[in-house]
């Protein structure tokens, strides 16, 4: 059963209790390039299971994601009010090819749109902040509100590929085990 935006909005934001998402977003690129460093690149090309994502994969979502909230903070700050598209991030992952991308290439354009999207924020006026979009499944979106998800997007991204990594790590030892190697 799929969520409704509202659940989205909800599950996402629950990743970041707490947390500063300016700090979050900053720290992203770092925590992603760490988790990486040490894969392969069939490792990072083999999904956890049918119909889930790759960590290949989820760097290039992660990669078109931070292209398209640039774009829409952009737009919000240019055109306040004004309505924002929302995108099938399953035909884009199919249709763009993610599990053919390069990973490192996608983190490495994620790691520069991340920074300048950032530099963008940082240099913003307060006032600022609270203008907004519409976006036309979710509703009113504040510039505040849309480094908030970005920031929960990232946690429940690298929350997942931590998992794939450990599930990988898990099918290693198994394997070892069931050869008798230690």
């Amino acid at each position: 059963m799929q969520e409704t935006a509202q659940q989205y909005i909800q599950r996402i934001l629950g990743h970041i209790d707490g947390q500063d998402p300016m700090r979050v977003q900053k720290e992203t690129p770092k925590k992603l390039a760490k988790l990486i460093k040490t894969l392969n690149k069939k490792q990072l090309a083999t999904r956890p299971e049918p119909g889930k994502w790759s960590i290949a994969e989820i760097l290039a979502h992660l990669a078109d994601a931070e292209l398209v909230g640039g774009w829409r903070m952009r737009l919000i700050l240019g055109s306040n009010g004004v309505s924002i598209q929302p995108f099938d991030q399953d035909v884009w992952a199919e249709t763009l090819g993610y599990a053919k991308r390069d990973p490192r290439v996608s983190l490495e354009t994620f790691r520069a749109l991340r920074e300048a999207n950032l530099s963008m924020l940082k240099s913003l006026p307060k006032n600022l902040w609270e203008n907004h979009g519409m976006h036309q499944e979710r509703g009113k979106e504040t510039i505040t509100h849309i480094v908030r998800m970005f920031a929960g997007h990232d946690l429940n991204h690298v929350a997942q590929i931590e998992q794939i990594k450990q599930i990988k790590k898990g099918s290693a030892g198994a394997r070892r085990r069931a050869r008798g190697d230690r």
